[in-house]
């Protein structure tokens, strides 16, 4: 394939970013595979395979829409009007698109600047200045997010369910159509597995916290069910300053509603408190459990120790997501580091966006399965 396929799609999702939308060259990659999986010559397949990988809230649709019909229906851009002639139509994506191989695709995110915006993702949230972690802002609020179903003990009508629903196909036949018995049947059904966030805001993790709220934000504008909370030297609550749309109004929110940032650290009094006041009501329907800290407490192990296997026995799974893990040299040698490690499943970093990455990927392929 020639560079001029890859500048039309490059283009594009930079013209999408000048509307206000995060477009990485990741998902500018994934816009490329897409148009291999659709008829190109279906304005509406290309429009939804683009449109689904850019467009990350419902407010971004009035801008999508209109830039699609900027670039792919012949408006002239002040950019390239070159480009936008040639596809002066959705026709036009066929011919220029048409040859583009898996192996080809890699040039698109060369086009869109990969090497700066990745050396952000890779690159640890203490080491960034204020306008590279307004870049890591966005590619944290931009992530994708397909969390694996789970399989509950609840079971629906489907006409075409695995299970014959002998309760239905009784009540049907005792109606007018009783003579002829038709076999309802049922389904397991299936759900999002609830996610809890509960972030360390204590002034060792000052430089991550602020990234991982944000990281919070995203997974509770696109999961049903994620509750947040912070800690410090006391547990809050901040999943209602989470349903502002925009990132920073409800960091702002959240800064209001928080008393100890910047504090000491009592991770095993502020998991005692979740354990007391918050288990009953959001450990139903087994929840994975997120905890960023580094670990260094100032209370107590025994009692981290304790409550951390309390914690661990009611819910699915416990993620404990440490920036300093994300340095080749870091052991878990902090005696509060030594007191949880019994009782998690994962120990992640979650020092850079691509740590954070990992954690989605990991959310993605957790098993449906809840231990015993």
């Amino acid at each position: 394939m020639t560079a001029g396929p890859v500048r039309d799609i490059a283009f594009f999702a930079k013209a999408l970013r000048s509307r206000g939308l995060t477009v990485t060259p990741d998902q500018t990659a994934d816009m490329a595979r897409s148009l291999l999986l659709v008829d190109t010559s279906d304005r509406d397949h290309v429009y939804a395979a683009l449109q689904c990988l850019t467009v990350t809230d419902p407010s971004q649709r009035v801008l999508f829409d209109e830039e699609f019909r900027r670039f792919f229906e012949g408006a002239h851009s002040p950019h390239r009007s070159e480009e936008h002639s040639r596809l002066a139509s959705a026709s036009a994506v066929t011919p220029i698109l048409e040859t583009m191989s898996e192996s080809e695709i890699g040039e698109t995110t060369t086009e869109t600047g990969t090497s700066a915006v990745e050396n952000v993702a890779g690159r640890d949230f203490a080491e960034l200045d204020e306008d590279q972690l307004l870049e890591a802002r966005r590619l944290v609020m931009a992530m994708r997010w397909q969390p694996s179903d789970v399989l509950t003990r609840r079971w629906v009508a489907e006409r075409h369910g695995r299970r014959p629903d002998l309760r239905r196909t009784l009540h049907g036949a005792i109606g007018p159509e009783g003579d002829l018995l038709r076999i309802e049947m049922r389904r397991r059904r299936v759900r999002q597995r609830p996610l809890i966030i509960i972030a360390d805001i204590s002034g060792s993790m000052e430089r991550y916290a602020d990234l991982f709220l944000v990281f919070a934000h995203a997974a509770y504008r696109r999961l049903r069910h994620v509750e947040v909370f912070t800690f410090s030297t006391s547990l809050t609550r901040i999943t209602d300053d989470m349903t502002q749309r925009d990132a920073r109004v409800a960091l702002d929110r959240v800064s209001q509603t928080v008393s100890d940032w910047s504090g000491g650290t009592k991770i095993g009094e502020a998991v005692a408190d979740w354990n007391k006041n918050w288990s009953r009501r959001l450990a139903r329907g087994g929840p994975v459990v997120l905890i960023l800290s580094d670990g260094w407490d100032c209370g107590e192990p025994e009692l981290l120790a304790g409550e951390m296997a309390r914690l661990s026995r009611s819910v699915h799974r416990v993620l404990w997501l440490n920036p300093l893990a994300a340095h080749a040299t870091y052991e878990p040698t902090t005696r509060g580091m030594k007191a949880v490690l019994p009782h998690i499943d994962h120990l992640l970093p979650a020092a850079s966006v691509n740590d954070l990455r990992g954690v989605i990927r990991l959310l993605e392929s957790t098993s449906g399965v809840r231990r015993g």
